[in-house]
């Protein structure tokens, strides 16, 4: 997945946000890791097949996605 980078720069963002205090914006944080997980696992699935095909919409589904393109 092509510029995954992002998943960890939010990532960090968000566990900074959770060690000083600003719950709120982890929470944002943590849904924005999901929104940018799911449009590059979009992306990546339309370049493989040239079909725009979304990934699934459980947080899981999300979260490995990112995961094992980015390890």
């Amino acid at each position: 997945m092509p510029n995954a980078w992002i998943i960890d720069v939010l990532n960090d963002l968000r566990v900074f946000a959770e060690q000083n205090g600003l719950p709120g914006l982890a929470d944002q944080l943590d849904d924005t890791v999901i929104v940018a997980a799911s449009e590059l696992a979009a992306q990546a699935n339309s370049r493989r097949d040239g079909s725009l095909e979304y990934a699934s919409k459980s947080r899981g589904s999300y979260t490995a996605a990112a995961a094992g393109d980015n390890a």
